[in-house]
């Protein structure tokens, strides 16, 4: 059986779903985008943030370390 998963780097993910591929809760991405730090999101209005697959992956990118001198830029 093959399953045909299409991955779109654009696709828009609620807090929930960011939060779950990131391995945080929802309150470390609240957190960020207070005080900085985390993915880059997008503000639909007031009380609706999604967060694109690519900008994730551009985060997790970013925090890649070959040794634990290696800062975080």
């Amino acid at each position: 059986m093959t399953t045909d998963i299409h991955y779109d780097p654009d696709q828009l993910l609620n807090e929930k779903q960011a939060a779950s591929i990131l391995c945080y809760s929802q309150r470390a991405l609240q957190n960020w985008r207070v005080r900085g730090g985390g993915p880059r999101y997008v503000k639909v209005s007031a009380r609706s943030i999604r967060y694109r697959r690519r900008d994730l992956t551009v985060w997790i990118e970013k925090r890649l370390r070959v040794h634990s001198a290696q800062s975080i830029q």
